[in-house]
């Protein structure tokens, strides 16, 4: 299974001179901690992430530091040069990423560098846990089929 595949392609995105006000609205908004700092392409308009912004860079970075919000804006405060993985790679690398740079979202590119989506800790865990419900029922139906055939 590979990340494009299960990764969510609805991404909230800000832009780097975004004020840092509007990027937590939208955080509030949408009910999400993570954000993806994009700059469009000129050819295509496609996306190029060139950072992240998450709730916590907010709280440590702005608010326990009792800067002004309002002054400032998401590039300000952003993680730069986010690392990223391809649709293309497999779900162990994303994890084997993930786990060597301490986050618990990536956000996934295309073959050109472009966004595609972010994959989480979450998409994953319900990934699994879908698949060991398979593997439960097949030992059920095993089971089932060898207590069937003895009485």
């Amino acid at each position: 299974m590979n990340c494009g595949e299960i990764c969510k392609q609805k991404v909230v995105t800000v832009q780097e001179f975004d004020e840092l006000s509007r990027a937590t609205k939208l955080m509030r908004d949408r009910h999400v901690g993570y954000l993806i700092v994009v700059e469009p392409l000129p050819i295509d308009a496609k996306l190029r992430p060139i950072g992240v912004l998450t709730d916590r860079d907010i709280v440590v970075g702005v608010l326990a530091k009792e800067a002004d919000v309002r002054s400032l804006r998401v590039g300000d405060v952003m993680t730069r040069q986010p690392v990223v993985v391809g649709e293309e790679q497999p779900v162990s690398f994303a994890l084997k990423e993930m786990r060597r740079i301490g986050v618990r979202r990536i956000p996934i590119v295309g073959v050109a560098g472009t966004l595609v989506g972010v994959l989480s800790l979450d998409d994953v865990i319900d990934v699994l846990s879908g698949e060991l419900m398979e593997v439960s029922k097949s030992i059920q139906s095993e089971l089932r089929m060898e207590r069937d055939l003895r009485t």
